[in-house]
Parts: C-alpha cells; structure tokens; sequence
C-alpha cells in the first residue's frame, strides 16, 4: 500500500474532515470519546490558538487510515501535544484497524517529520491506545511516566455490579438507594437530539448551583468550556457517541446527565443535580452509575469508566485503578528537551507528594 501524509494547520481543512474523521473513528478500537471529531473541532473552537495547529493525517488512496489531533506550544519546553487539553480524559492517536502496523509506521514518520524543533508529549495515554504503537515504533529517544488515575467497571447492567459488591450487606444497601429513588418519584428521561442543547444548558446550570460556595473544577463554570460542551454533545448525540438523561420529580428536572460512549467504553463525563436530591437523602452516584450502566452494554464495549479521579465514592464499587501514560518522544536534536520536560513531571510529582504530606500532618494535628 502507499500512504500519503499531510500536515494540515488550518482550521477549516479541520472542520471539513468531518466524515472522514467519523469513519476512521468507526475504525479504530481503541478511540475513546474524546478523539471524536465533534469533541475535538469544537474543544479547537473554544480553546485554540490561532497558527497552533498542527493535525497529522495519514491516506491510503482517498480513505483517512489514521491521524494525530496535536497543536503547538512553547511552555515549559517547544512541543507537539494532543488536541483536547486538561477537559479531555484520554489523549490518543487514530489508527484504522484494517491497516495494521503499516498505516502506524507512516504515521510515526509523519510525526517524526512534523516534530522537527520541538518534543512530542502525548498526555493521558489510555493503556493499549493507538498512541503505545507510535512509542513502540519510535527509533528516536522516548520516556514514559504514569499520568493519570482512571477507574473502571466492567460495562454491565446495574444489577451485575451491584452483585460484584463485596457483601450482602453492601448489596443490600445499593438495592435500598435505588428504591429510596424510586420512592421518592425520579424518573429518567434520554434526551433526543434536538434536544441536547437545551439539556446541556440545564446540566451547566445545575452543576453551578450543587456546588455553589464549594471547591469547584473552575474551568467549569467558563463560558468557553459551556460554548465547547453545547456545540459538541449536539453532534455526539445524534451519532450515538454520547447520552444526555435528565432526572425529573413531578416533571421538574433535578439532574441531568452527559455520559460519553465509544467502541470500547462508556464514561460519566459530567452532571449536574440539584441540592434538593441530597437534602431528600437521595444518593446522586447511585442515581448516575445506574444511569450509565443503562448504556454501558454493547457489542464489544467493555469498560465502564469513572473517567479520570481517584476519589474515595467511586471505591464503593470495587473498580479496577487504570494509570493513563505520559508518551514523550524526541528527535536525537532535540533530546535535550526530553531531559528537561522529564525534570518537569518528576519536579511536580514531588511538589505534589509534599504537599499532600503536609496535608496529612496538619490533618493529623487537629484530631
């Protein structure tokens, strides 16, 4: 076969790739939500910076065998990182899954070739994604460090995981929440797709007000991030790559729902619920993990993640802790940036450790 390369750094060539990017999508096991084409071109909308693009695609006649969704920075060292930024959970690369390691090989020399100057820091690798078959291939020097933290469930309906809980007790207990929903009349309702903006708009509103006068992700609550999330979800939804459900009480919507779905995975991405839910004694994960597991179980998916977080909640149902890869790969000239980029992430991960240590002392020091 001969392949064909392009680097494109115009946002419009972005856009009209469209349905290309959708059936290379379909194509490629290991993508994950967040290497969709809506997802990126409008995370691209929101958060790009004018010259910065720089998007790798790889053809075999006219059919897109695989491509790298990247953009250019300067800080803290010149590099080539993925589309999709710190909202995305999972960073990878496309590879069609009928070309084998012939349409990876092209891709590595198209991106070894585009790097030029600068390092490619391929961030929240999942484990087996497309991106670990570029590293395998990189004949240039290469480090790997742990990213981030992911749990994951097996995707299966509620009462499968409510079985895998360690006891009958805990059972029990998970049964008893789900019928304190019941009882307490919230019903579930997907949203079609010209539905899904309004939907959004909802969720947006209710995630501000349940965690209004608490520690809150910031980016959240932007008017970029709100712009990225309607304009995305939309398109998602209306290709099956996602699920938008609002939970009602007497035709109120109290909560609202974005679970994002790929070939291998589901994830609860982000919600929004009402404060009433909680001073009722409703449980809000229970009512969002049964809501997800609903669209978990499809033909060759079988992971329902937590999504990045290692938060304790989520340890209630036994999930399996999957460490996301930090891929960094350079040229021999610019090997020296591996070594400082290397020193960055070991310099943070130690600021981080102490901090947390402190926290543990002061913590410790008032009981």
């Amino acid at each position: 076969m001969t392949y064909r390369t392009e680097l494109l750094t115009d946002e419009r060539d972005f856009a009209a790739l469209g349905a290309d990017w959708a059936g290379l999508y379909r194509r490629c096991a290991t993508a994950t939500p967040f290497q969709s084409h809506p997802w990126l071109h409008s995370w691209w909308l929101s958060y790009g910076r004018p010259g910065a693009l720089r998007l790798l695609v790889v053809r075999e006649g006219p059919a897109l065998v695989a491509a790298a969704p990247l953009m250019r920075v300067w800080r803290p060292v010149p590099a080539l990182v993925p589309l999709g930024g710190s909202i995305s959970d999972y960073g990878d690369v496309l590879v069609d899954d009928g070309h084998g390691e012939a349409a990876v090989a092209a891709l590595t020399r198209a991106l070894a070739a585009a790097a030029r100057t600068a390092l490619v820091d391929l961030r929240e690798v999942r484990p087996g994604g497309a991106a670990e078959r570029v590293w395998a291939r990189w004949s240039g020097p290469r480090h790997r460090v742990a990213d981030s933290p992911c749990l994951e469930l097996p995707a299966v309906p509620m009462a499968d995981l409510i079985a895998r809980l360690p006891s009958a007790r805990t059972q029990q207990r998970a049964r008893a929440k789900l019928r304190r929903l019941a009882a307490l009349g919230v019903k579930s309702h997907v949203v079609l797709p010209g539905e899904a903006e309004a939907a959004v708009g909802r969720l947006l509103a209710l995630h501000r007000l349940q965690w209004e006068g608490r520690k809150v992700t910031g980016e959240h609550l932007r008017p970029r991030f709100r712009e990225h999330l309607v304009r995305a979800v939309g398109p998602m939804v209306c290709s099956g790559d996602a699920v938008v459900t609002e939970f009602r009480i007497d035709d109120e919507v109290v909560a609202v729902d974005l679970t994002l779905l790929s070939a291998g995975l589901a994830g609860g991405y982000l919600y929004g619920a009402h404060p009433v839910l909680r001073e009722r004694k409703a449980d809000v994960a229970a009512m969002l993990l049964d809501s997800s597991a609903a669209h978990a179980p499809a033909p060759g998916r079988g992971t329902l993640s937590l999504l990045r977080g290692d938060e304790p909640y989520k340890h209630h149902w036994r999930p399996r802790r999957v460490v996301n890869q930090r891929l960094l790969l350079a040229r021999r000239r610019t090997a020296p940036l591996l070594a400082v980029a290397a020193g960055d992430v070991a310099a943070r991960r130690w600021g981080k450790e102490l901090l947390r240590r402190r926290e543990e002392r002061a913590g410790g020091g008032s009981t």
